[in-house]
């Protein structure tokens, strides 16, 4: 599973299919599902998701702005990017650049 950890992790942007991480470690897709959450308590997407997040608060706090911290997170948009990290973190990006102004 850590191979396929990797893989996601290098691959934020453009993510391997289900079907390619199974081929990839010779499991089925349901067999690779299972593996993954039972080693890292998500499935792979989510897990996928929580990367992204982690990666758009590192931009922000680094100076990017949110349209582009999104892009350069693999979110659909900035308001995708806003309801993953409100979930994620229990505050707005916004809300995150503005605290790290203070």
């Amino acid at each position: 599973m850590k191979q396929v950890r990797e893989r996601l992790a290098d691959e934020l942007l453009a993510p391997p299919t289900l079907a390619e991480l199974a081929t990839m470690t010779g499991l089925s897709t349901y067999q690779v599902l299972r593996r993954f959450e039972k080693t890292y308590g998500v499935p792979p997407h989510a897990w996928l998701v929580l990367q992204r997040a982690e990666r758009a608060r590192h931009l922000i706090r680094h100076g990017a702005d949110l349209a582009q911290a999104a892009a350069a997170s693999g979110f659909s948009d900035q308001s995708h990017m806003t309801r993953i990290f409100a979930r994620q973190f229990g505050f707005t990006p916004g809300a995150w650049q503005r605290g790290l102004r203070f």
